[in-house]
């Protein structure tokens, strides 16, 4: 790797590395970091998939959790960044290696249908193949040009050796899962374990409150923090939009001391896989030297509940919003923000 890769890792890496802080489920997988070696010049926009994925052990199939898409335009002034709601319900295509059919389902189910090996352990990265395919047939976008499976067991450890995260929260979130004092909330009698509750917490429970001042949250604040859908005006949307804020205070930390960054990627470790899409860091970065982490945007898509004969069945998102993934696809992103302000929203 050359002297100016030393310095400063790309953008795409720095975004890999933030994305596993948003950690829903305290298990950690080992995972390895695969950058692949170079082949060809990176021209045009680029596109990544990062995605977070909640297994309860090694031997269990992983879920994606979180599903983030970011995309660079071909002039590289600026990085978009919007999430997919894990609850979508859409088509999955066929898979071959896992044998599974062509099938309507959550979204997130894709991680899980592509994951199983044969007399082995689930394998995320064969299921990222089957979820990026379902995510390019949703959004129309052509392909990935890299990409990272983050397994949230690191989260803590991560943003343990950040030393935090400074955030400014936009509403009062309060924690399903914790109480003040970080302990882990009582459960109802009729919910204690080996049974299934959909909220099954009770008790005294750590709040969030809304401040424009940024607030330092701790390592298990920040995991609680970026959990949180119960209780909010717009439940999982509001949890990708605080996901996305989560990233972008990340990121902007690691950029603004890059002496954090090899501590934050021995912490990350075996929790993140990065798919380098054939090019080694030293190339991403000489593509990506310019940019600025200050230009990073994210996104709100609209979305609302699907029923079918009243039975909830998960998310679907308006017909508008595939002129949003037509603009993606052609690289119109900022011509399509200015002229649709109330269809796809810039987060606050």
């Amino acid at each position: 790797m050359d002297r100016s890769a030393k310095r400063r890792t790309p953008l795409w890496a720095r975004l890999s590395i933030a994305a596993g802080c948003l950690l829903l489920a305290p298990v950690a997988v080992p995972a390895a970091v695969v950058l692949a070696s170079p082949t060809a010049a990176v021209a045009g926009p680029l596109n990544f998939l990062l995605v977070g994925i909640d297994p309860r052990g090694s031997h269990t199939i992983p879920l994606a959790d979180t599903i983030l898409v970011a995309h660079i335009p071909a002039d590289r002034h600026t990085t978009y960044l919007f999430s997919l709601p894990r609850d979508l319900v859409v088509q999955i295509p066929a898979f071959a290696p896992t044998g599974t059919p062509a099938q309507t389902a959550k979204i997130n189910a894709a991680m899980a249908l592509g994951s199983p090996v044969a007399g082995g352990n689930p394998s995320p990265a064969q299921g990222y193949t089957l979820l990026s395919r379902t995510v390019r047939n949703v959004t129309g976008i052509p392909k990935f040009d890299a990409g990272a499976i983050i397994n949230f067991g690191g989260f803590q450890k991560v943003v343990a050796a950040m030393g935090g995260v400074k955030l400014a929260i936009d509403q009062d979130v309060p924690s399903e899962h914790r109480k003040p004092d970080g302990t882990p909330r009582d459960r109802l009698p009729s919910c204690q374990a080996g049974q299934k509750c959909l909220r099954p917490y009770t008790g005294p429970q750590m709040l969030y409150p809304k401040s424009d001042k940024p607030m330092r949250l701790n390592a298990w604040q920040s995991l609680d923090f970026v959990r949180q859908r119960y209780g909010l005006p717009r439940g999982d949307y509001d949890r990708q939009r605080h996901q996305r804020q989560f990233l972008t205070a990340v990121t902007r930390k690691i950029r603004s001391n890059p002496a954090k960054l090899l501590p934050v990627m021995a912490a990350a470790g075996d929790s993140l896989t990065v798919v380098g899409g054939g090019h080694s860091v030293a190339e991403w970065l000489r593509q990506l030297k310019n940019l600025s982490i200050k230009d990073l945007t994210t996104l709100d898509l609209p979305g609302a509940p699907l029923f079918e004969a009243g039975t909830y069945r998960g998310e679907q998102f308006p017909a508008e919003v595939q002129t949003f993934f037509t603009a993606v696809a052609e690289d119109r992103v900022a011509p399509f923000l200015l002229a649709n302000p109330n269809l796809v929203q810039v987060d606050r």
